[in-house]
């Protein structure tokens, strides 16, 4: 027997083929026991990088009885007695290799899955209660050709798809590590299913740049601002940011939450800003995106192992408000440096505000934005703050 440790995806698919190839050995043969080291090996690797990679083994289990019309007692040729099958489906009892084995040849479950032990915490995760009707309707689920109900039927195997295992340790954060910042209470598995959407999204991306710590200093956020004095300059900020190796990811908001971006690190090291363009303006769209950078630089530098959703209409609670109002003064000194603003004294009129946007070279939009802000009126300059201008970029009308 000669087995290698797991350190690469390659190793891991090859172990578990050399799993799948090994399943209907005898008990106490060496390729059995090959079978119990490499079966530790992938469990091993699959609670540091799949947390949630492929449904519990238990629910999987369920949904195959499921399918088959089975019953608790046609288990017991695969588990043992009536008592054991009652004890593994209550979660009292762990899955043996043997059990393992048999349930693996018997009702094809595959053997990743069954190798699985269930995710610490993933009983407060209840996948029935993700959006459905909405996650069919956009097609997050690929090739799946059913309607809301079956998805939700199936939710257990379903979920899965919902972001790939090369960064599915994304989604643990998502659950149980992130800030959110809200005034008004959140759906959080909405919540949860748009962050799988952005990880999903971010991980189809190729980036022409490889992220780089540090990069976002005063000569990049110098450069990022510029673009806002172009027409297209949201479009131009996605390839900018890509050129750097961080990821722009545009999605629009699920009912029930009120998130205006987020920020988080896939497990490659590159960061993801997601944007759901809640509000279609260019004074919100540039100042989200600093938001989200400012998180970026400040609190996800060292690989950051978490997410922050952010609802920017609302002020961050007690237990985010350090990071959130870093990230809020980030914002406004990316977009206007405060020497800047200092010597800008009291701009009020629309041909000011430009003569000013193109002094700068920067969106009339976010002085304008900024004056509403001080002035705490939202009724000022109206006309500038690029409304319907944001979404038709990324193809979102």
């Amino acid at each position: 027997m000669h087995v290698r440790p797991i350190k690469s995806e390659s190793d891991y698919e090859n172990a578990l083929a050399r799993v799948g190839d090994l399943m209907a050995t005898e008990p106490g043969s060496p390729a059995f026991d090959e079978l119990e080291v490499l079966s530790t090996l992938v469990e091993a690797w699959e609670a540091k990088h799949y947390a949630i990679a492929h449904p519990d083994p238990i629910d999987a289990i369920a949904f195959r009885m499921e399918q088959a019309g089975l019953r608790q007692r046609d288990l017991v040729p695969f588990i043992g007695s009536a008592s054991k099958v009652s004890e593994v489906m209550k979660r009292q009892r762990p899955l043996t290799l043997a059990m393992i084995r048999k349930l693996h040849a018997g009702l094809g479950i595959p053997a990743a899955v069954l190798l699985r032990e269930p995710a610490p915490g993933m009983e407060a995760f209840d996948a029935s209660r993700l959006p459905w009707g909405e996650i069919v309707k956009r097609g997050w689920i690929p090739n799946f050709p059913g309607t809301a109900r079956e998805a939700k039927a199936r939710c257990d195997e379903l979920v899965a798809f919902l972001v790939p295992q090369s960064a599915s340790s994304c989604l643990q954060p998502a659950l149980y590590r992130r800030s959110i910042r809200s005034g008004a209470a959140m759906d959080d598995h909405a919540v949860t299913a748009w962050t799988a959407r952005v990880v999903s999204l971010a991980c189809a991306q190729t980036l022409p740049g490889r992220y780089e710590r540090g990069v976002v200093d005063d000569a990049f956020v110098s450069g990022l601002v510029r673009l806002s004095f172009l027409d297209d300059g949201p479009r131009l900020a996605r390839e900018y940011l890509g050129k750097h190796g961080i990821h722009l990811v545009v999605e629009r908001q699920l009912p029930k939450t009120r998130v205006d971006g987020a920020a988080t690190v896939l497990p490659d090291g590159s960061p993801v800003i997601g944007l759901s363009l809640r509000y279609d303006r260019l004074d919100n769209f540039w100042f989200c995106l600093a938001h989200e950078l400012g998180h970026v630089a400040l609190h996800l530098s060292e690989g950051g192992d978490q997410w922050f959703v952010d609802d920017l209409d609302s002020e961050a609670g007690a237990v985010e408000r350090t990071r959130e109002d870093e990230a809020d003064a980030w914002a406004r000194e990316a977009l206007m440096p405060s020497e800047t603003w200092a010597t800008v004294g009291s701009v009020r009129r629309e041909s000011e505000v430009r003569a000013l946007a193109r002094k700068l070279s920067v969106s009339p939009a976010i002085i304008a934005g900024r004056v509403r802000f001080e002035q705490r009126n939202y009724r000022l300059l109206n006309d500038l703050i690029g409304q319907g201008e944001v979404r038709r970029q990324f193809g979102l009308v």
